[in-house]
Formats: structure tokens, C-alpha cells, sequence
């Protein structure tokens, strides 16, 4: 695989958990080795749980977009053209009451600017996959295009330049890590992601496809290229890698075109 050179496609960060992603030309690490701003808010039950897509269906049908510039926020229902806009910090009641409206249950949304709120805390950096491996995924699925996939999947970091499930590359046995840099910034990488019901239903809708996960096991056992690190997969929904950052990395940024090295496995 000498003659690939993997590079940086497309970035994403999702400032509000659950929520549509940002595309972004470039992004800064913070000390937690999370991307700055990725999953900085997130929206809360009563119980101090998570109110997501894994919790609640009716996450995929509330569509966002997200001024990173002015922290203007604006919401409204798949489906329909009005749009509700609320400064996240200055009119915070106002959009945790029209939230608690849509759910039907009061929330709260919080905010943490220094770490965000990962779903793997002791691997809290961006997840990674490549272009060609969201090809391939669509191509199990009949109704599926490469968009929606990369919808479901959730991803941070696209990674063009090379075959389907490269990626996998990226870990080892579960006592080490992979070493390897993308840009100026340097990574592990820890393991594949497991998933979740989140990529068995529809992005827009939250309408579920019929046999995602039992086609997408399948079709993953019998892809997995021979070269990887079979240990790491006690079952094989799990797709994209998670990563951890070392704390030098605080302040560097990713970009788009950036290429990646590793450096040991």
C-alpha cells in the first residue's frame, strides 16, 4: 500500500450533539485532543441523560444548521420551511423551551467548551473513515446513496486516496496504538467504533431500514480485508476508528488536504 497517499477530503464537527453537522475548511484541537466546538452543546432529560438519537427517535427529524461565527442556532421540522433561530447563549431559555415543546419533556442544554460531550470519553478525539469505505457501504444497500451514509455514520474526519476500509490500518491489538499524523497533528488511533440503532435508520426521517444491521454484519465479515487486526472485532457491527490525541497537540489545527502518515502499528 506504498502508493496511496491518504489525505483529508472532508471535515466535519457537530455543535450540538445528535444534531447536523458543520462543514469546515479547518479545525483547531483542544487539550481533551477533541475537536474545537465538536459536540460542544448537548441537549439533557430531567434524568441528566442524553436526549439523542439512540433515546429518541424524534432527533432525526429536527434539522439544524449552526453559525459558528455568530452562535446563532436555527431549527425547524423535516419537512417543513419554518425555521426557529436562537442565540445559543444568550437566549438559552427561549430554545431549551421550544426544545422541551418538540420532545414533549422539559430539557436543558449544556455546554462545555473544553471537551465537548464524546460519546467515548477515554477516546474523546475525531473519528475517522474513509471516502471509499462509505462507497462501499452504499453499494449494500439498495435505496442508499453515499450522502445518506455519511449521514448515519457521523464522522469528523474523511480520509480520500485510498481503497475501502483503509482505515482499519489504523488500529492494532488492544494493549497498543497506532502512531500516525495528519498534518501537523499527531494521533492514535485506539480501535474500531462500535455502533449503535443511529446508522440502521434514516438521517431525515429516523425511519428504519429493513435488516441494516444484519446486511451491514454480514456484508462486514466477509469485506474485512485480511491484513487487519481481527482481535479488535468480537463482532463486526463496528465501523470508523476512534482516536486519542496527546495533550501537545492543544492549538494545532487539521485541514482539508492535509495528508496522513503512519508512523508505526
Amino acid at each position: 500500500m506504498t502508493d496511496v497517499v491518504p489525505y483529508v477530503s472532508r471535515l466535519f464537527i457537530y455543535p450540538i450533539k445528535s444534531l447536523d453537522r458543520v462543514g469546515i475548511e479547518a479545525i483547531a484541537v483542544l487539550k481533551s485532543g477533541a475537536l474545537k466546538r465538536d459536540r460542544e452543546f448537548a441537549i439533557f432529560d430531567q434524568s441528566d441523560h442524553f436526549v439523542n438519537g439512540k433515546r429518541n427517535g424524534r432527533v432525526h427529524a429536527l434539522r439544524s444548521k449552526f453559525d459558528l461565527e455568530t452562535n446563532l442556532v436555527s431549527l425547524r421540522l423535516q419537512g417543513t420551511d419554518r425555521a426557529n433561530v436562537f442565540h445559543i447563549e444568550k437566549e438559552r431559555d427561549a430554545l431549551e423551551g421550544w426544545l422541551g415543546e418538540y420532545f414533549g419533556f422539559p430539557v436543558e442544554v449544556k455546554q462545555n467548551r473544553d471537551t465537548g460531550f464524546p460519546d467515548d470519553t477515554v477516546s474523546p478525539g475525531p473519528t475517522i473513515i474513509s471516502t471509499a469505505t462509505l462507497e462501499a457501504i452504499a453499494s449494500w444497500y439498495p435505496e442508499l446513496d453515499v450522502e445518506e451514509v455519511r449521514l448515519r455514520f457521523r464522522t469528523n474526519i474523511e480520509i480520500s486516496g485510498v481503497p475501502a476500509f483503509w482505515e482499519d490500518r489504523l488500529f492494532t491489538k488492544a494493549e497498543d496504538t497506532v502512531h500516525f499524523q495528519i498534518g501537523e497533528v499527531q494521533f492514535m488511533g485506539i480501535n474500531p467504533c462500535q455502533r449503535c440503532v443511529v446508522i440502521t435508520r434514516d438521517s431525515q426521517t429516523g425511519e428504519t431500514y429493513p435488516n441494516f444491521q444484519k446486511t451491514f454484519v454480514a456484508q462486514r465479515r466477509t469485506t474485512l480485508p485480511e491484513w487487519v487486526e481481527q482481535s479488535r472485532f468480537n463482532h463486526f457491527y463496528r465501523l470508523a476508528i476512534n482516536t486519542r490525541l496527546p495533550i501537545t497537540e492543544e492549538g494545532k489545527t487539521i485541514c482539508i488536504g492535509n495528508e496522513l502518515r503512519i508512523y508505526s502499528s
